[in-house]
């Protein structure tokens, strides 16, 4: 019986022919990550285990991205911890304000993140670099500080379910809607501990940033890993990229599943999570008229570049309606600067929407973009819990980036196509 991609990769990290669902492994960890929340405890604990050096100065990954810049005096001594570790430990991969970028979109941007690689991040959406190939999954800051230490990591072998999309998907539909349409079908447990793997001809079709928006989305649905078997399209993008060699690893053809899904996404409307679950997704057709105070553009999952192209098709010539606050937050520094080459930063600036250097913020109610009570935000990030963005009596709903921003013109939930001419 064949293997799985990600029996595959594991195998290949844990120095072993094979391996098959349910098997403990130790596995070499070829990349390790943590950011301003979660590193300053692994550092603690780090100390705590009595070595002197990381075990590998080029393998870690330290980036101030959540509540940077620092919000507050905490958030300034969180990040002078990381600096002053990374300096002492001589960590080449140490990002401040102004060269960093939300960690998730930095790493793959930088080519630290690659095919048939181990990633653990102190961060559970580091399932996004399974967008190329990479088994890589979200850990503890305890597991953290191991892996600094020793470069190695216990784990389950997870089973594997594979999705496969198929049709033509309609202009307006892309990754964010295919990811919120599985976590809808399976909820928001239904592949606990679970690599989630995604395939067919629209997967095929998808450029890359659309396909981190998918595998970032995989821990909503309970998985341990998002998986995209890599192709033309990894490859293109990894072309003077990649940081360090990579084997691709793909599964065997008659490996075993736990389960199979196949979806003909052609009739599918962009799609549109309600509070407060990222698994309560409806059409936007059943949504449309929800009235909103503020919509955010951005985050791990949605603040790439065709993420931004897609929002300024949208606002380009329009306004923000006054009962709007629109705020717009690209990835990294290097997306930014993107977006001001091509003028989508005057197109949002003149539509009245608020730009900000690469940050999380908003997403996990950090800073700038708070809800207050009873305000309703639509945002293109990743989770809308209760009080997920602030207050306990607000709420989130989650979209597509061309949802998110036609709603902003609308001041109320609505499919782009309905926006019209209306300037």
């Amino acid at each position: 019986m064949g293997q799985t991609m990600a029996e595959k990769i594991l195998a290949r990290a844990a120095g072993k022919g094979e391996t098959f669902a349910g098997e403990l492994i130790n596995a070499r960890i070829d990349m390790a990550l943590g950011n301003d929340i979660t590193a300053p405890v692994a550092i603690e604990e780090f100390a705590r285990i009595g070595v002197d050096e990381v075990y590998d100065r080029e393998r870690i990954a330290l980036i101030p991205d959540h509540f940077t810049p620092n919000k507050d005096i905490q958030a300034a001594e969180q990040v002078r911890r990381m600096k002053e570790f990374a300096r002492r430990c001589g960590i080449k991969h140490y990002y401040e304000v102004g060269r960093m970028g939300i960690e998730h979109a930095l790493l793959p941007e930088l080519g630290l993140v690659l095919p048939g690689e181990v990633v653990i991040g102190a961060d559970s959406h580091t399932c996004t670099y399974g967008a190329l190939g990479a088994f890589a999954t979200g850990v503890g800051s305890t597991d953290l500080a191991a892996v600094m230490a020793t470069g190695e990591l216990w784990f389950k072998v997870p089973s594997t379910i594979r999705v496969r999309f198929e049709g033509r998907p309609g202009p307006w539909t892309g990754g964010k809607d295919l990811i919120l349409y599985t976590i809808g079908k399976l909820g928001v447990d239904g592949a606990l501990y679970c690599a989630l793997e995604f395939s067919g001809p629209v997967i095929g079709n998808l450029p890359m940033d659309g396909r981190f928006t998918i595998a970032n989305m995989a821990i909503e649905a309970g998985a341990k890993a998002g998986l995209i078997p890599p192709d033309r399209v990894t490859l293109e993008y990894l072309e003077g990229r990649a940081a360090r060699p990579f084997d691709v690893i793909v599964g065997d053809e008659d490996a075993s599943f736990f389960q199979e899904y196949a979806w003909d996404v052609t009739a599918m409307e962009p799609q549109v999570a309600a509070p407060y679950s990222p698994a309560n997704v409806y059409p936007v057709s059943r949504l449309a008229g929800t009235e909103l105070d503020q919509v955010v553009i951005g985050s791990c999952t949605n603040g790439r570049m065709d993420d931004l192209r897609q929002a300024a098709q949208v606002l380009k010539g329009r306004k923000v309606h006054p009962n709007i606050r629109l705020i717009i937050i690209p990835a990294t520094q290097k997306i930014y600067l993107q977006a001001l080459r091509e003028g989508l930063l005057e197109i949002f600036t003149e539509a009245e929407a608020a730009v900000s250097t690469p940050t999380c913020g908003p997403c996990l109610g950090g800073h700038m973009g708070i809800l207050a009570a009873g305000e309703t935000a639509l945002a293109t990030t990743n989770r809308n819990f209760v009080g997920r963005m602030g207050h306990p009596k607000s709420r989130v709903f989650l979209s597509s980036p061309a949802v998110a921003a036609a709603s902003a013109v609308a001041g109320q939930i609505l499919h782009p196509n309905e926006l019209g001419e209306v300037r």
